[in-house]
């Protein structure tokens, strides 16, 4: 079976992906290869700081890898939290604060239009090639359900009427924008081998 590295220590995000490529592919997170050393993502967008982590495990693992980047996009909000969506409510943040920083900051707003924007770029022999998956929806105006992670309890998708925080593994993966940039990334590997 063919192997990659995910560049990240987020154990969700390897979840997802691992059900979205575990009849392909083994995938190993940076815990499964040892790897600690901090990757500070101070890029000013989602597709610089994918780059940058592909790049950089590449040239000190040796590893073939790919690599996340993932912003939500809040309209009302001019496109933040963006690239600081981890780090809103700052640098240390909680799921929780960067939550309530911004159902704050949408208090009194009615529009509520948001997409959630992921960037995965993989490092294989020598290139970078990058792929993009969005999923339209909403901020909700409360948390619903603890399933899931970061905003999914406030994001509620395009025609639907339940937020990812209370969708199963399996039910958010046919819609959310890993899952699709996830798969344009299957789809290459595919047809390499």
């Amino acid at each position: 079976m063919n192997r990659l590295v995910f560049a990240t220590h987020n154990s969700n995000k390897v979840k997802e992906v691992r059900e979205l490529l575990s009849s392909s592919f083994e995938i190993l997170s940076l815990d499964d290869i040892g790897f600690n050393d901090d990757i500070i993502e101070d890029k000013p967008t989602i597709i610089e700081n994918s780059i940058k982590k592909a790049e950089l495990i590449k040239i000190k693992t040796g590893y073939d890898c790919f690599a996340d980047d993932t912003g939500l996009e809040v309209d009302a909000l001019n496109g933040q939290p963006g690239v600081f969506s981890k780090r809103f409510a700052g640098l240390n943040a909680s799921s929780d604060e960067n939550i309530d920083k911004l159902l704050e900051m949408l208090e009194n707003n009615t529009n509520r239009v948001a997409r959630f924007k992921t960037v995965i770029s993989l490092s294989k022999n020598s290139e970078i090639i990058t792929f993009e998956g969005v999923c339209e929806g909403n901020i909700g105006y409360e948390r619903m359900g603890d399933l899931g992670f970061g905003y999914d309890p406030v994001f509620i998708p395009k025609n639907r009427n339940i937020s990812f925080g209370q969708m199963s593994l399996s039910e958010k993966n046919l819609i959310a924008h890993r899952a699709k940039a996830i798969n344009k990334l299957v789809d290459y590997l595919t047809n390499l081998y």
